[in-house]
Formats: structure tokens, C-alpha cells, sequence
């Protein structure tokens, strides 16, 4: 989303078969909300082809890696790093400071800004080693209760981005969601005309409850 810098998610750690629809969730999550890239462990294969479908139908650019060496991509990445963790700083505390590392702030001086750098996102899946902690720039709570790390993940990149990533433009879609106050109506990317709806598409929109829990 940001072309001085790279915001990559890293979903760190994938059981098959009991975490699919959460880790494929954290990918969509990623590409919707303002993220490059997704990383995803390399056994989590099917998340990576749906996340790559709904990129190619819906647009991107947004990028999936499928990598087996979370330790060291953790480990050398260079840049800033953020784990979120129940256990972390309240992000309404350090998301100040997160913003300012990765030069996101909005100086007092003109022409003070912090120079922009790249930030990797953990998003843990089974239990995450301590290094994690330690090597984490910020270890960041969101409310600091249980509940999901879906839920996480968007919090926080909705305050990194400060509502910007809602205004994104989507680049080589194919479809596109009229947006209405009724309705499920998805039409051709190309299409000037918001009412030429499709209504063929309606249960096969990623809107559709029914249509995620198939493609999940």
C-alpha cells in the first residue's frame, strides 16, 4: 500500500486442518486492510490459493509467500517488528510509536518525519517461542483479552494506517462490490454503471457467509 516502504504479515505457525479458515482469514485480512504481503508457513498451502484467488479476482497488488524458515525470517528481517500478543502493550499506547518507527507519523516539524521503514507483523498461530518476544521491536495487545487473532491483526492495522487503507484503490480486479445499503450486487471491474448488478453473483460473492465457509 505504501510504496516507500513494505508492510508484510507473517502468520507464524499452521495446524492443517484445525487453523485453514483462521490463517486464511489472516491473509484476506492482510490484503484488505493495507498490507504488501502475506507470509504463510508452507503448510498451509490451501490458505495461500485462496488468498491468491480472491487477490486475482478482486484486485491487489498483494503478494503470498509460502516459506518453511519463520524462525529466520523473524530472526533477519530488516526492519521493525511487531508481534501481536493478548499479552503485549495496549496498541492504544504504542501505536504512536509503532507509526513513528516505520515513519508513518505526522511530524510537528515539516520536513521532520521519520524516514520509512519496512514492518513485519506476527500473527501467531500454535504457541510462539520467547525469542519471539524478545526479538520483537513492540509486542502489542489488543484489549489484552482473549478473542481472535483475526480481530487483532485488523484493529491494528486500521491504526497503523489511520483509515487510509479503507481508500485504496484496487489494481487488475476482475469483479467489484457495488457498495449499498441492500443488496449483494458484485459486477465487472469494468463496469461505469453501479446498478448493471449481477445478480447471478449474489451467493457466490465473498460477502456471502455461505460462499466463504465453501472457499475456506
Amino acid at each position: 500500500m505504501n510504496d516507500a516502504r513494505e508492510v508484510v504479515v507473517l502468520r507464524y505457525g499452521h495446524r492443517p486442518g484445525r487453523d485453514d479458515r483462521m490463517t486464511t482469514h489472516v491473509g484476506l485480512t492482510a490484503r484488505a486492510l493495507g498490507a504488501d504481503r502475506v507470509i504463510f508457513p508452507d503448510n498451509a498451502g490451501q490458505s495461500a490459493e485462496t488468498v491468491r484467488d480472491i487477490t486475482g479476482r478482486f484486485g491487489g497488488p498483494f503478494a503470498v509467500e509460502l516459506r518453511e524458515d519463520q524462525k529466520a525470517i523473524v530472526r533477519e528481517f530488516e526492519g521493525v517488528v511487531v508481534h501481536l500478543t493478548m499479552y503485549g502493550e495496549r496498541v492504544q499506547d504504542v501505536e504512536g510509536a509503532v507509526r513513528e518507527a516505520v515513519g508513518l507519523d505526522e511530524p510537528d516539524v515539516l520536513g521532520e518525519a521519520s524516514p520509512p521503514r519496512d514492518l513485519l507483523v506476527v500473527v501467531g498461530g500454535e504457541k510462539v517461542p520467547w525469542a519471539l518476544y524478545e526479538r520483537a521491536d513492540f509486542n502489542v495487545g489488543v484489549t489484552n483479552q482473549p478473542h481472535s487473532e483475526v480481530a487483532g491483526l485488523a484493529v491494528f492495522l486500521d491504526r497503523l494506517f489511520d483509515g487510509a487503507e479503507l481508500d485504496r484503490e484496487w489494481a487488475d480486479a476482475d469483479r467489484r462490490v457495488v457498495p449499498e445499503a441492500t443488496g449483494k450486487t458484485v459486477v465487472d471491474a469494468g463496469t461505469e454503471n453501479d446498478s448493471a448488478g449481477d445478480d447471478s453473483a449474489g451467493d457466490d460473492s465473498p460477502g456471502n457467509d455461505r460462499a466463504s465457509e465453501r472457499r475456506d
